[in-house]
């Protein structure tokens, strides 16, 4: 994977791991019928869910700090 680059992605998470829950979640949204938040669109839902957490439209919320 070349583009969106990793260092632009992770300036909109705070881990990696973080970004793979993310993209993996909007990307069944996506696949589940979803509507697009960027106006390209890519063949791959997950493409499609990089590029826009990449753009910034979508987030997280973190209900947990770790496990305690």
């Amino acid at each position: 994977m070349i583009y969106p680059s990793i260092d632009n992605l992770l300036e909109h998470v705070d881990s990696k791991y973080t970004l793979v829950i993310a993209v993996a979640k909007r990307g069944r949204q996506l696949s589940n019928g979803s509507k697009a938040t960027i106006g390209k669109i890519y063949q791959k839902d997950v493409a499609m869910a990089l590029w826009e957490i990449e753009a910034g439209n979508i987030g997280y919320e973190r209900t947990r700090d770790g496990i305690k």
